[in-house]
């Protein structure tokens, strides 16, 4: 066809459509969310406003964030059905999967299945924001053998987590330090998970398919399972001093390492130096340094070997893992802050939709004749 164009293998470099979301400030290396670089808004705003932000458009007054909180803490119970499904699931099964299947449950027992009107889909959105840190929390709890806690409808969206999780909530360093983290996690443009919620989204399917779809897409580790993947490899090399001598026989071997480079940014992570800050702080206030101490040495080690830069996945997964969370809990928090930016994408699409269906190419075999199954000695697939 003559109108068709070869893309690089991976869409690499591909503008598929514009977006008023985010994007990054190639003139400062920033990551702007609806214009405003994450920063800043990791200094000045709390995650809720944020949300607001990337849904609406807009940072909110006092006003509308009072009454945007107080719809998504009337959200945040989990109904007995879903409950009872959560205390079904296997204790061994990877906690992106529960929330998967969260996320499924929560739109089967939604009775808007095809409505998709703004204000029906920001509803929607505002009852996932609620409802997966709450289901996150429930399989938690679940997987430990302790009792599920209901969340509090006094407490910050940040505060109200470790509250679910483990009962009390820690130093207000420590949930400063994780609201920044669902900043810097909560957009970033054209990502395979976000894609895969427009392409989802662009079939006029509802907003909780192309959520369960996004969620798939984030578990692999080349996405938003890396942050895991970083924690294990600390916890590999174990010390310090052994850190420069580990990376060097990984590099030899030609092993990846995790959390390190990005196809977006070509001169380091903007987020990185606002999340490793946090680390640090996290680590101050638990008064533990040795992941900090091993991250520091690794990424020297890499810089000087390689001039590779960690990306975000690399403070944040030791942040967490400090702050007291099991190292398969770090991805399913990365929806509840993605849930933002892909719920964002979701209207986005829905407001100006087409379906997106790309083309391949078939390098198969050539057309040919089907033996009957008496008379076939090997049929050698191609």
């Amino acid at each position: 066809m003559s109108d068709t164009i070869r893309a690089p293998k991976g869409l690499a470099g591909v503008i598929a459509d514009d977006t008023r979301i985010s994007k990054v400030n190639p003139a400062t290396n920033s990551l702007i969310y609806r214009g405003y670089a994450v920063q800043d808004l990791c200094e000045h705003c709390a995650f809720e406003e944020v949300a607001y932000l990337l849904t609406k458009g807009s940072l909110p007054t006092a006003e509308q964030l009072a009454e945007f909180t107080a719809k998504e803490k009337s959200y945040r119970n989990l109904s007995d059905n879903l409950l009872a499904v959560i205390q079904l699931l296997p204790k061994g099964a990877h906690p992106m999967d529960a929330v998967r299947t969260a996320v499924s449950v929560l739109g089967m027992e939604d009775d808007r299945t095809w409505d998709s009107s703004p204000e029906t889909n920001d509803d929607k959105f505002l009852r996932m924001l609620a409802a997966i840190p709450s289901a996150v929390a429930a399989y938690y709890r679940h997987v430990s053998g302790q009792e599920y806690i209901a969340p509090a409808e006094d407490l910050g969206f940040s505060a109200n987590f470790f509250h679910m999780c483990f009962g009390e909530v820690p130093s207000e360093e420590v949930v400063k330090a994780f609201d920044a983290s669902m900043i810097l996690y909560a957009e970033h443009s054209f990502n395979a998970s976000t894609f895969t919620g427009r392409v989802i989204t662009s079939t006029t399917s509802d907003i909780y398919s192309s959520i369960v779809g996004a969620i798939g897409a984030l578990k692999g580790p080349l996405h938003g399972g890396a942050n895991e993947q970083v924690m294990h490899m600390l916890k590999e090399v174990g010390e310090k001093a052994k850190a420069k001598g580990w990376l060097l026989d990984a590099l030899a071997s030609k092993r990846k390492i995790m959390g390190f480079g990005h196809r977006v940014y070509r001169n380091g992570d903007s987020r990185v130096p606002t999340m490793r800050s946090y680390m640090h702080k996290v680590a101050d206030a638990t008064n533990n340094r040795k992941w900090v101490e091993i991250s520091d040495a690794l990424e020297e080690t890499m810089i000087a070997e390689k001039g590779i830069h960690p990306n975000l996945d690399f403070p944040a997964g030791p942040a967490y893992y400090m702050m007291g969370f099991e190292i398969e809990m770090f991805t399913p928090i990365f929806v509840m802050s993605r849930i933002t930016g892909w719920s964002a994408h979701v209207m986005e699409q829905a407001s100006a939709n087409k379906l997106i269906r790309p083309l391949s190419e078939y390098v198969g075999p050539d057309q040919r004749k089907v033996t009957p199954i008496g008379e076939r000695v090997c049929d050698v697939a191609e």
